[in-house]
């Protein structure tokens, strides 16, 4: 790959590669700088960390050898719409938010492209919930209106978020057509299904959303099939100051460990995103919660959740892979990911089994149903695609042997095209009687039959003079002309063959995107709550408790990071706050605790809200719709150290 002018320059600085010039432009010599298309994931990973959004140019069509060769933008990368494996971390979702304000109403939109996720909400604008509503949906780029003229919002997003934000133009905001620009994805006639009717500024947002997700990936988007509406009430908030203080996904030193590491031990990497977004998204919804803490009982009751996790291990990003078989980018390593999931299902289900029978969990007894029944598909994966297949399509021997007879006919002419022609050689030597006869091929004039001058005149009539030479004349016969035909096209013939095969099995994958994106949901569902029973089981956590009564009722309680990574026993404390003691007041020396006791009430409460046990010897809980956290600057407590150390 190619880049000249002021690409050039920014590559090389931003890549560290070479900056030379290839020919001018006014006199004066055009920069141009490179880098090796096989390296080229590399390379792309970081200019997008960078925050930089880049095209992708491809050659289009065939080389005729005259006249240049037609190129088109094949994709646009930007931090916001990445797929690929190579370009994300495994638990790193990659969100595209865009925001529509309009008078004092905000509609907020995000679309996940790599997992086929799609959500909105519309509130009242209250600039100083803003970052967090934004943290929350953790943006990995955010999309505003070109004509927003409050710079005030650029500003805010930039000091608390890390994330590039990319002016649209104001016709993709348009309210007005937003609802047809949804209703054109999601094929149907109306929004009301969805609940977006009252809401023209979710739409909108949204409908920006899709704008900038075809116009970057040049192509439908037929895995985006449906959109969840959200409130922000739904969720407890937590702000940028205190998300970061609670070390909820990142520690706050190098060498230190967030709650999300410590935690994850899911076996699946939608496993994992789906955790990380449980932990950022605490829920108000008991009745959801106490689902999620009925099947992790279940698990932990009968040791069930070891064999679960030991075929979840087994499975794959499908995920992913799912969203880049409905963009056309999937690759064939990408087909036998799916297919080995596929293979899976009935494992895993088997695991269940004996929950699924208790009847106890209705959160499981309905994953088990999304799980669904691919057999069939599997089946077909096998019979198409090559046990290890190579990693792009354009090295060709993708497409299995005996799974099309066009392509095992062109395979057959390309890998035994030289025992064909000794085969021939010795049937026309027998016919003609010469067994001097020879059969030959030079790119010149392709392939021959060579009599010596002395035997051409004992040439058969359907020998057709091709070349003579000084002493030898060089014949081609019908039988000689079809099978050069096919000889000298099998290879690309093949590949174009192999092509065409495997985007229809992409196209068949297509039709059935919604039952595999189930069950992909079903799969990273399931792996999240076996790990929870398994960090319960594992840690000594306790089940908590919901009452509708204001209150914070602990027992014996744990900071769930402090504990795991000091080697000395951690004491355990209890917490009570009810309506007549709402506020408790701590004092004490330097490293007596104070910031440990804070912060481990909060991920005590916040994980009994994410649906988790707590590392607690008992927890009674009532409603949170809030959580703040502040400690000293410099407090490091996972090692021990307090802001005065």
């Amino acid at each position: 790959y190619e880049l000249f002018f002021e690409d050039a320059h920014l590559a090389a600085k931003l890549l560290g590669i070479t900056l030379t010039h290839r020919g001018k432009a006014s006199g004066r010599p055009i920069p141009m700088a490179g880098v090796p298309y096989h390296a080229a994931e590399g390379y792309l990973a970081r200019l997008v960390k960078a925050g930089r959004t880049v095209a992708i140019c491809e050659q289009v069509g065939e080389v005729t050898g005259k006249g240049p060769v037609d190129r088109q933008v094949v994709r646009i990368l930007t931090p916001g719409t990445l797929t690929d494996d190579a370009l994300l971390s495994s638990y790193q979702s990659s969100n595209l938010v865009s925001l529509c304000i309009h008078q004092n109403q905000i509609g907020f939109a995000l679309l996940d492209l790599s997992a086929g996720i799609f959500k909105v909400q519309q509130q009242d604008y209250k600039p100083e919930q803003l970052p967090i509503e934004l943290a929350r949906l953790m943006p990995s780029e955010i999309l505003i209106d070109e004509d927003l003229v409050d710079t005030n919002i650029i500003e805010q997003i930039k000091k608390h978020l890390e994330c590039p934000v990319t002016k649209r133009p104001n016709v993709d905001f348009n309210q007005n057509n937003a609802q047809k620009t949804l209703c054109d994805q999601f094929t149907v006639s109306t929004l009301s299904g969805f609940g977006l009717d009252p809401l023209p500024l979710a739409k909108a947002a949204a409908a920006a959303l899709i704008h900038y997700a075809k116009e970057t990936q040049k192509t439908a988007l037929p895995h985006i099939r449906s959109i969840q509406l959200e409130q922000s009430t739904d969720f407890i908030a937590l702000d940028p100051i205190t998300r970061r203080n609670l070390e909820i996904i990142e520690p706050l030193f190098d060498h230190g460990t967030s709650l999300f590491q410590l935690v994850n031990d899911c076996q699946t990497a939608m496993g994992g995103r789906l955790l990380s977004r449980t932990l950022m998204q605490p829920v108000r919804d008991t009745a959801l919660l106490d689902g999620r803490l009925d099947a992790i009982e279940q698990l932990i009751q009968g040791y069930h959740e070891s064999p679960v996790r030991l075929v979840l291990k087994e499975i794959g990003d499908i995920e992913r892979v799912l969203s880049r078989v409905a963009l056309g980018s999937a690759r064939p390593r990408d087909l036998v990911q799916l297919r080995h999931a596929c293979a899976q299902i009935p494992a895993l289900r088997t695991a269940l089994t004996p929950v699924i029978q208790a009847k106890k969990s209705k959160l499981l007894v309905q994953l088990d149903q999304e799980l669904g029944d691919f057999k069939a598909l599997h089946q077909h994966l096998m019979a198409a695609i090559v046990e290890n297949p190579p990693v792009l399509l354009r090295d060709g021997n993708v497409i299995a042997e005996g799974y099309d007879a066009d392509l095992d006919e062109l395979r057959q002419i390309r890998d035994h095209a030289g025992q064909f022609l000794i085969d021939l050689e010795i049937k026309e030597r027998e016919r003609t009687g010469i067994n001097t006869l020879k059969i030959g091929y030079n790119r010149v004039s392709g392939y021959y039959i060579e009599l010596t001058r002395a035997q051409a005149e004992q040439a058969p009539a359907d020998y057709i003079r091709r070349q003579t030479l000084k002493n030898a004349e060089r014949y081609i016969t019908p039988e000689l002309k079809s099978f050069e035909d096919k000889v000298l096209s099998s290879e690309s013939r093949a590949l174009a063959r192999e092509k065409a095969l495997f985007e229809a099995l992409l196209e068949n994958l297509r039709e059935n995107i919604a039952h595999l994106q189930m069950m992909s949901s079903a799969i990273a569902q399931i792996d999240v709550v076996a790990n929870f029973a398994h960090q319960a089981r594992l840690n000594n956590w306790a089940r908590p408790e919901f009452t509708p009564e204001t209150g914070i009722k602990i027992q014996a309680g744990r900071h769930p990071v402090v504990e795991a990574l000091n080697k000395a026993p951690f004491t355990p404390n209890d917490t009570f706050l009810d309506a007549q003691h709402r506020m408790a007041i701590i004092t004490g020396p330097n490293m007596g605790g104070k910031s440990t006791f804070m912060r481990q009430t909060a991920l005590i409460s916040l994980l009994a809200y994410c649906g988790s046990y707590v590392p607690a010897k008992a927890a009674k809980l009532g409603p949170i719709d809030r959580i703040f956290t502040r400690i000293g600057s410099a407090d490091d407590l996972s090692t021990g150290k307090s802001t005065f150390m």
